[in-house]
């Protein structure tokens, strides 16, 4: 059996196998910044761990488009896996590689000119400000590191090995606790080391998965000699990717937004949503993790022509993610404060972090609902739905919500509810669309 290749063998253990390492994976990439944030809040203090945590929203934003297009591409190299069309598949490989090499580059320019412009616009405290602006600019030095190493790691995906990407996360998340205690505790480099230790270990992150690719016995073998872009290959990521890349953009402006709310209470409640946000992060390991292996399940049995296996597929994410989902927001729910407690000692930080955390994670099970049937969408081509329903949800009707509620109440536990609220209307908008549209047999028709 060809490895990687889901269009044979037992569904839901396929889907395990693929999700497992993904989660796992994301979960070492997590650590990067949770871990900045640990070292830096518990040894320079709660100003520095607010400067990482408004930092979060900027790098996203700015990263987001690259990693919707990452989606487009793994889509097209799924489905030229599945369909056994090694010529197209070597093709798509090369392609994005030289295309993530670019982005990154265009990336860091940009990130480096709009980081104080966007910093100023968040109205970010003063005392935090400066903090800020340092780790930002540093990030945004290496930031090719990033975009070419989710390239690689997306190729990977797309052809079913999630293994890899684990593995050299790890070593790399390893690398980092030792570089951030060095950095910060030992040599004194505050949100500075932090970011050098970030920085670093992602380099390393990227030189890892390019050498995998290298020396892989696989036809999506990476070569020097081929690495050039396909305009038509392209095209198509293009097409796949974009959508998600804006819904990816939008979304992080209306975050960007959100904290401008946030910094209008004080540096203690930035402290305390930033540590409760790295929860969110992590309760979403199932989710974005079941969202890929639904994309790369439903793209490569569609490619297959596997139609039956496709929707069976769909209904086994669905059951796993929500009841992994399920199990992780109960336990934050109950061991809120203790969480908060890892990241500051300060117990306004902690009583706030632990209010945010146990107003959203109820409502985690809705953005379950809506990712796995956002992937399965993608993987057929409707990228454009999972855009207009996250855009509707969670930047229009959030941005709504804020804007007519915060300046009356001010309260800080109406931001975790508008996350809360929003995740339900998405799962209610995209699972309309999914079941009302048909479009597993206009695929049968093609």
């Amino acid at each position: 059996m060809k490895q990687g290749l889901m269009t044979e063998g037992n569904i839901f253990e396929k889907l395990i196998l693929f999700s497992l390492p993904i989660m796992l994976g994301n979960f070492f990439q997590l650590m990067y910044n949770t871990i900045d944030s640990v070292i830096v809040g518990n040894y320079v203090g709660y100003v520095a761990l607010a400067a990482v945590g408004t930092s979060t929203p900027i790098i996203n934003l700015l990263i987001a488009f690259f990693q919707g297009l990452a989606v487009g591409a793994g889509v097209v190299v799924s489905k030229y896996f599945g369909a056994r069309d090694i010529v197209n598949e070597r093709k798509s490989v090369h392609t994005f590689l030289v295309f993530s090499i670019l982005f990154g580059i265009v990336l860091s320019v940009v990130g480096l000119l709009l980081s104080d412009t966007l910093l100023q616009w968040m109205q970010v405290q003063p005392d935090a400000f400066v903090q800020a602006s340092d780790y930002l600019k540093i990030y945004f030095i290496g930031v090719i590191f990033v975009t070419v190493y989710n390239a690689g790691t997306g190729i990977l995906q797309a052809v079913g090995d999630a293994k890899h990407p684990l593995y050299f996360l790890i070593i790399s998340s390893l690398a980092n606790v030792v570089l951030d205690i060095i950095f910060v505790k030992y040599f004194y480099m505050g949100v500075v080391g932090a970011a050098l230790a970030t920085i670093i270990c992602e380099g390393l992150s990227m030189v890892l998965v390019l050498y995998e690719l290298a020396k892989t016995d696989q036809e999506y073998k990476l070569s020097i000699k081929e690495m050039r872009m396909e305009m038509g290959i392209l095209k198509q990521m293009v097409e796949i990717g974009v959508p998600s890349g804006v819904q990816g953009m939008v979304v992080s402006i209306s975050n960007v937004v959100v904290f401008f709310y946030i910094n209008g209470f004080d540096s203690v409640a930035t402290a305390a949503f930033s540590s409760a946000n790295k929860y969110d992060n992590f309760i979403g390991l199932p989710v974005n993790s079941f969202m890929l292996a639904t994309t790369t399940f439903t793209g490569q049995n569609l490619g297959a022509k596997l139609f039956h296996r496709v929707k069976q597929g769909i209904h086994a994410s669905l059951l796993m993610c929500c009841a992994i989902t399920i199990v992780m927001s109960s336990l934050i729910f109950v061991f809120a404060p203790v969480c908060i407690s890892f990241f500051s000692s300060d117990a306004r930080v902690i009583a706030q972090g632990a209010m945010l955390m146990r107003v959203m994670s109820p409502f985690y099970i809705f953005l379950a609902v809506h990712s796995v049937y956002s992937g399965a969408l993608r993987a057929a081509g409707h990228s454009n739905i999972p855009m207009l329903t996250s855009i509707i949800s969670f930047v229009v009707l959030r941005q709504i919500y804020l804007a007519v509620v915060m300046p009356r109440f001010h309260n800080l536990s109406l931001i975790g509810y508008g996350y809360s609220f929003t995740w339900l209307t998405a799962a209610v908008l995209t699972s309309i669309y999914y079941f009302t549209s048909h479009w597993l047999k206009k695929q049968e028709a093609l």
